[in-house]
């Protein structure tokens, strides 16, 4: 691949810079700009949602028919990086999961009609979404073949009954893509459904506290307990819920990466500002060779997750899954994340511990990433199958002129 990115995506990265550095970085200091969950308060998001969207830094994953920035994959590895040097950034430009991966899967196999009452108002910035997969102890969640919950054919009806856990945003969504099992057929036995918050027939349990700062909307226990869901809101066919779901795994786990490098470089910034300024026994910390070392370590981690992640990005431009590539990229980046802020706080010492930095954050943040969308080990477990059925040709280059 061409490593050059073209003058109109890096004007946009130029852009998003500015806008991260002047308007968001000067907010994560002062505790007034947090809610009780830790992370950006709604009413401050709002305001600063209208001043991206007003500069044309909105939905820059979207084509620019469904009203985004038509963006393609190595282009958002490209910007989603500048995007969370803040973390904040990612939310204020429409950028963030789970919004994120709901919307593109809805652009990419959605209805017209199920594109303009659910996508639409997403696009807008006047809802929220969630996605709704994983189910607690004995039902599914790396493997949907465990899924337990159900819907069952009424008419023009699903009617839908079981568990979910651990669904991201759900407290404040308004519009949810659910997967539920419609037969036991391994492949086939599977299908995505639109709904929307004010259908009856389900609830939230509980949010479920977490180590870390939450999305907002939390992490929710949900119950179904015949919720209706009339057929058009079925999302491709009866049956292709897994088809949905590698639609949109595939590039929401490669977002997440792109999202992480800039949280990864961010954890640097901050270590280097204070080891050039922090002295000890009569010499800087950034002067000493072990910082240095701790240092030059994570720049070469951190420029590896950047050629994975573009590698994935421009698979998935050239019109493949890019399973195995995009599975490479989160099992480094996700590990990466977490290396990244845990040096970054050795570093900065007790003030790395404190919440004088936003160090203690990512941490926290960033223990999660070894788990969303897949823990270490399935993806592990998708690269040596991958590398039992390929062989020698698991290591093999595209071929210009060749499909792959």
């Amino acid at each position: 691949m061409d490593f050059r990115i073209s003058p109109e995506t890096e004007d946009t990265r130029a852009r998003i810079a500015r806008f991260v550095a002047d308007r968001i970085l000067p907010l994560e200091a002062d505790p007034g700009s947090y809610d009780e969950h830790q992370n950006i308060r709604i009413e401050l998001l709002d305001e600063l949602r209208a001043q991206a969207r007003s500069e044309g830094l909105w939905c820059l994953q979207l084509k620019k028919e469904t009203g985004g920035g038509g963006l393609d994959k190595v282009g958002m590895a490209v910007c989603y990086e500048e995007m969370n040097r803040s973390i904040f950034g990612p939310a204020v430009f429409n950028s963030a999961a789970p919004d994120d991966g709901n919307m593109m899967v809805i652009e990419a196999l959605g209805t017209d009609a199920q594109k303009d009452w659910w996508l639409k108002p997403i696009v807008e910035g006047k809802v929220r979404s969630s996605f709704v997969m994983t189910e607690p102890h004995p039902g599914g969640g790396s493997d949907p073949g465990m899924m337990l919950t159900r819907a069952e054919r009424e008419g023009d009806d699903y009617v839908i009954t079981g568990r979910k856990w651990f669904i991201t945003g759900a407290g404040e969504a308004e519009h949810f893509l659910l997967l539920a099992r419609t037969s036991d057929d391994a492949r086939r036995g599977h299908t995505c459904f639109l709904f929307h918050r004010d259908d009856p027939g389900w609830e939230i349990l509980r949010r479920i506290p977490i180590m870390g700062p939450e999305e907002h909307g939390g992490h929710c226990e949900l119950a179904f307990d015949g919720l209706r869901i009339p057929s058009r809101n079925v999302v491709l066919a009866e049956g292709r819920g897994l088809k949905v779901v590698q639609t949109r795994l595939g590039i929401a786990r490669l977002t997440h990466c792109m999202r992480w490098l800039g949280l990864a470089k961010r954890c640097v910034e901050i270590a280097i500002d204070y080891a050039e300024r922090r002295e000890g026994f009569g010499i800087r910390l950034i002067d000493r060779e072990s910082i240095q070392i701790m240092l030059g370590t994570l720049c070469a981690d951190i420029e590896v997750g950047r050629l994975l992640v573009m590698r994935a990005a421009w698979e998935i431009d050239q019109g493949r899954y890019a399973q195995k590539e995009v599975s490479t990229a989160k099992v480094h980046v996700a590990n990466l994340l977490h290396r990244a802020a845990d040096i970054g706080i050795q570093i900065n010492g007790g003030r790395g511990y404190s919440t004088d930095t936003q160090l203690e954050w990512i941490y926290r943040y960033a223990r999660q990433a070894r788990l969303v969308d897949g823990a270490d080990e399935v993806h592990r477990m998708v690269l040596a199958r991958k590398l039992s059925e390929e062989g020698r040709n698991y290591w093999s280059w595209p071929v210009e002129g060749q499909a792959s």
